[in-house]
């Protein structure tokens, strides 16, 4: 009896571990499965223009090189490099009616699509290799630098440039590719010359000129704002103005200067425009001196700015809002939300502002 129970035990033992080495995968199988894996995560595609600030003029060349990393040699079937500009447009459901926002995200307006071979099939071989390329963005003969928009990231209007290579590897290997977003300033001829006279406009902030409620105290009190800043000026130099607080019976909390976009969109036969903040910059903290002049030096953030643009589909406008809070404690107990909207305790002013590229501009960089 004790026989036959060890040769029960032998046998459960026998099948458990021809069990076990079938599960297993045969020695070649694992170590190729293991060296995909690691091809995969050892070779890097990655795209470096030739200038760091990646600011180029539709009439200049996008030069730069491929850079690709890999632990192995690899085969491929060709290098491709792509170029694509557009300005794509979207309609958000806060800015739009019913109708305009079934409509979300509309066909984007093309500005420059091109793919160009950089190299044939053929292999790369085990380290860094470097491969240079440049591309036209305008084909020789087109003069046409008016399609092309300056970049710009907006909250319903994005204009992008953006470089891709591609490298496709057949059936059995995954493809290898990168994306690189270039900068595109204008190319025009017809720039003005360096430098441009600001336009400064002369302003002034009073009781009487606000077009809301304020509260009673700051009414009947009265106060008096007066100053100039500029309207006009190019991308590259900062707002600049002055302005001087003449009077106010209650005192002073802050006064701040905002840069506001004002996007517009064509959505079947009507405009869709939201305004959006840009940034915000503080000139005084608390109750000033009357009487004493307080410079405005505000820096244009690049990406978020751009020439003001009067296309047909959309529009790209920009303005100036003062706005000067007086100590209330109503100020405190509201929750702080968007800074240019009216309220009890604020005074505001809205001004336009159009931003221009100079020739000055063109050599900045």
């Amino acid at each position: 009896m004790l026989f036959v129970l060890l040769l029960e035990r032998t046998s459960c033992r026998l099948i458990y571990s021809a069990v076990e080495k079938k599960s297993q995968k045969p020695p070649a199988a694992a170590a190729a499965a293991q060296f995909g894996d690691s091809m995969a995560t050892t070779t890097t595609v990655n795209v470096k223009l030739s200038r760091s600030n990646r600011i180029y003029r539709s009439s200049e060349p996008v030069e730069g090189k491929i850079v690709i990393k890999s632990a192995t040699s690899i085969s491929h079937q060709a290098i491709r490099l792509s170029v694509n500009g557009s300005v794509n447009l979207q309609v958000r459901g806060g800015s739009a009616g019913v109708i305009e926002s079934f409509y979300g995200v509309i066909k984007p307006i093309p500005i420059v699509k091109k793919t160009i071979e950089v190299r044939s099939s053929g292999k790369i071989a085990s380290g860094t290799t470097e491969i240079p390329f440049s591309l036209n963005l305008r084909e020789s003969g087109e003069s046409i630098a008016e399609k092309f928009y300056e970049t710009f990231h907006g909250t319903n209007i994005n204009i992008q440039y953006l470089l891709t290579v591609d490298i496709p590897r057949g059936y059995l290997h995954k493809p290898l590719s990168a994306t690189m977003e270039f900068i595109i300033e204008s190319g025009r001829v017809d720039l003005p010359e360096r430098p441009i006279p600001p336009e400064l406009v002369i302003f002034y902030i009073t009781q009487d000129t606000q077009r809301h409620p304020l509260l009673p105290e700051i009414k009947t009190g009265g106060f008096r704002v007066t100053g100039k800043i500029a309207t006009q000026c190019s991308l590259q130099d900062p707002l600049s103005g002055e302005l001087t607080v003449e009077a106010s019976s209650v005192p002073i909390t802050s006064i701040d200067i905002h840069l506001i976009r004002v996007e517009s969109i064509i959505v079947g036969e009507r405009i869709v425009t939201e305004t959006s903040l840009i940034q915000s910059t503080q000139i005084a903290d608390g109750d000033v001196c009357r009487n004493m002049t307080l410079p405005i030096y505000v820096l244009l953030p690049r990406l978020l700015m751009c020439p003001s643009v009067f296309a047909g589909p959309f529009s790209v406008e920009f303005k100036v809002c003062i706005t000067i809070s007086f100590k209330s404690k109503l100020a405190k107990a509201q929750p702080k939300s968007d800074p240019t909207a009216p309220r009890l305790w604020m005074a505001l002013e809205r001004l336009p502002l159009e931003l221009v590229r100079t020739k000055r501009d063109q050599f900045s960089c």
